[in-house]
């Protein structure tokens, strides 16, 4: 069985990517794994920090996103290329973990199409069309070179920077990422992690499980960051994905809760 776990960008730190490696090395010896990973607050910290602004932009649907300039586009592929998924393959090494580190760079593993234009709600509520920048629409995941590596005995850990069709360095969503990535190896179940215990009512109540149609109407109602897992979600399931659960990576052994039961929400074909 193939096995997707995404770990949001808000989990990456020691403190609490430790419990999540260390449960996840588990998993290696018994199903192939892949893990895909997000590190946006990385981004935003170390471009600031370089005196490059970021800017954060709402599409019609409510999509809120970062927008990606060039000078972004070259931090992104330097802090998710670099700085995390280095320290996630070293931890993972620590585990036991044969872990093989690479971005979507790497052999054209993400293949992404340039957005020419965005369409935006501007900050008097218009709609309007901007330039696309630097953010890419995935059009191919080469599974065999990830399957290549699983046949090796090595774990993938894959940075979601994607190698564009007239070969520039596109940032893609790391959740969407993940649903590709399961796609293309054909996987039952992606796992994603976040620091939250799933899909919350208008309520503020969990929803523990969800049929696809559902899930497709949860995403207009639904506030940033969870509309992107809903979308990733969507995406997985109408690519042949079995199974997506969204659950909380801050605890104890979430992986193996998560897909054991308990507080997480699941999202069924």
């Amino acid at each position: 069985m193939v096995l997707v776990v995404k770990v949001g960008g808000s989990l990456i730190s020691k403190a609490n990517i430790d419990p999540i490696l260390e449960d996840f090395s588990k998993l290696t010896g018994s199903d192939d794994v892949v893990l895909v990973h997000g590190g946006g607050p990385d981004v935003t910290e170390i471009a600031e920090n370089l005196g490059v602004e970021q800017k954060f932009i709402v599409s019609p649907s409510g999509i809120r996103s970062r927008y990606t300039d060039e000078a972004t586009a070259e931090i992104f592929a330097m802090v998710m290329a670099g700085k995390v998924n280095s320290m996630i393959v070293a931890r993972l090494h620590s585990y036991g973990v044969d872990a093989f580190g690479l971005s979507g760079l790497d052999g054209g593993v993400i293949i992404a199409e340039r957005k020419r234009r965005l369409m935006i709600i501007d900050e008097r509520g218009r709609k309007r069309a901007i330039e696309g920048g630097y953010t890419g629409r995935i059009v191919e995941v080469k599974g065999r070179i990830l399957n290549a590596l699983i046949d090796m005995g090595l774990t993938p850990v894959v940075s979601p920077v994607a190698l564009g069709t007239e070969d520039e360095i596109l940032n893609v969503d790391a959740d969407r990422a993940a649903a590709q990535v399961a796609i293309a190896l054909r996987a039952m179940r992606l796992v994603v992690l976040t620091d939250v215990d799933g899909l919350l009512d208008e309520g503020g109540r969990l929803v523990p499980g969800l049929t696809l149609e559902k899930a497709r109407d949860y995403m207009k109602k639904v506030g940033p960051g969870m509309d992107k897992k809903l979308m990733a979600a969507v995406e997985a399931l109408d690519g042949g994905v079995d199974e997506v659960v969204i659950a909380n990576g801050i605890k104890e052994s979430p992986i193996t809760k998560a897909m054991g039961g308990g507080l997480r929400t699941v999202i069924r074909r």
